[in-house]
């Protein structure tokens, strides 16, 4: 089996771990701040929490396209089009009766 050593894999890896170690922390920052679920359940009543909830990550999506779509605009000319691919040869032609 072939080992990746791209940087791709690799910095993968690192925000993986990153990102495991943000969510423990934050857990057990909630611990210790005394949130549990009980409290969590009272406060998702606020109509404020659910519109909060349904609309950061919505608004998170949508500068996230925002942006890719201006660093594609930005980057200058698209690449030209590859030239269409020949067809592949058929081996059958009318002229050759069924054998």
């Amino acid at each position: 089996m072939h080992k990746s050593t791209s940087p791709k894999r690799k910095s993968f890896r690192l925000f993986a771990i990153a990102s495991a170690a943000l969510l423990a922390v934050g857990s057990a920052g909630a611990l210790i701040a005394g949130v549990t679920p009980a409290t969590a359940a009272s406060l998702a009543n606020h109509a404020d929490t659910q519109i909060a909830v349904f609309m950061v990550p919505l608004t998170i999506l949508l500068v996230a396209i925002l942006y890719e779509a201006a660093r594609i605009a930005l980057r200058g000319n698209l690449p030209v089009e590859a030239p269409a691919r020949r067809a592949a040869g058929r081996y059958w032609s009318p002229d050759r009766g069924e054998g």
